[in-house]
């Protein structure tokens, strides 16, 4: 792999924004991929609680070129941008930003990066059921993209945030032909709905730092030929996956997804075709999938 070229008054920086943002694997896999192609760009991590301050910071900083949003921040940021594609809008969240000398303009990755890691693993959407955890950011990117590109038979989302889920579930049902169902996520709804869900897409924090080790699906709830995607990505497995495949379930991690919406990123980023091969080795390399 080549050496990251030094700094200049002209490096290009790049950013992730979100709280927390220490686990992110974004600044590894950026980097990696600017010193493969020789380019004058640099991606560092920032902890942010204000995004409306992070974005006025971006805009006025000629050389800050690309962010990255991640949890709390992929609905509250569109607030702060001067553009959206109109299927972005639509979908109420963004996980991207480009600064066009000092014009910020705000898309989404996670839809098409989540699509694409079903996809790759040879799953089959068409008639299937699917059940999804959680309604944030990244949920609203998944279920609309599930919705507009799919031809599933039911999406049900569940979440404790009653609020969230009902705009939702009114926005999938406005915005597209699918059926949409949703409610609030309690233990006799959740396993009411495993016992009919043939794909079930987990899109909350659970699992991931500070939360490793837990799961919102007891083990039990898990029938046979069911298929288990975590868009979580650190660790690699998660005790929701762990239980899956103990059970004998197709699993996906969240690291395909991750992966695949990075180099749809790095390519808005930099206008550069992405190395993709050296991006996927260094996730897999800082999760220790590779000695």
């Amino acid at each position: 792999m080549k050496n990251i070229r030094s700094i200049s008054t002209r490096t290009q920086l790049c950013a992730i924004i979100g709280n927390p943002v220490t686990h992110s694997l974004s600044p590894a896999i950026h980097n990696a991929a600017f010193a493969e192609l020789g380019i004058d760009f640099v991606y560092v991590a920032f902890r942010v609680e204000n995004v409306k301050h992070a974005l006025a910071g971006m805009r006025a900083l000629k050389n800050f070129r690309g962010m990255s949003v991640t949890i709390p921040h992929k609905i509250d940021a569109m607030s702060h941008v001067d553009e959206i594609a109109d299927v972005d809008l639509n979908i109420g969240s963004i996980n991207t930003i480009i600064n066009e000398n000092g014009k910020l303009i705000g898309l989404g990755t996670d839809g098409p990066g989540a699509l694409k890691a079903i996809l790759d693993a040879g799953v089959e959407i068409a008639d299937k059921r699917i059940l999804m955890l959680g309604s944030g950011g990244a949920a609203r990117a998944i279920a609309f993209t599930l919705a507009r590109k799919t031809s599933l038979k039911e999406l049900l989302i569940l979440d404790i945030n009653e609020p969230l889920i009902k705009k939702l579930a009114n926005d999938l049902t406005a915005g597209t032909e699918a059926d949409i169902k949703s409610g609030l996520l309690t233990d006799v709804k959740l396993a009411d709905a495993m016992e009919t869900a043939d794909i079930i897409v987990h899109c909350t924090p659970i699992g991931m730092n500070p939360k490793e080790g837990v799961s919102l699906v007891a083990k039990k709830l898990f029938r046979p030929g069911q298929v288990v995607f975590d868009i979580v990505y650190t660790p690699l497995e998660t005790k929701l996956l762990s239980d899956a495949k103990a059970c004998g379930l197709k699993v996906i991690s969240g690291v395909e997804m991750f992966i695949n919406q990075a180099v749809l990123q790095f390519e808005k980023f930099t206008g550069e075709k992405a190395p993709i091969d050296v991006m996927r080795q260094v996730v897999y390399e800082k999760l220790g999938a590779i000695s």
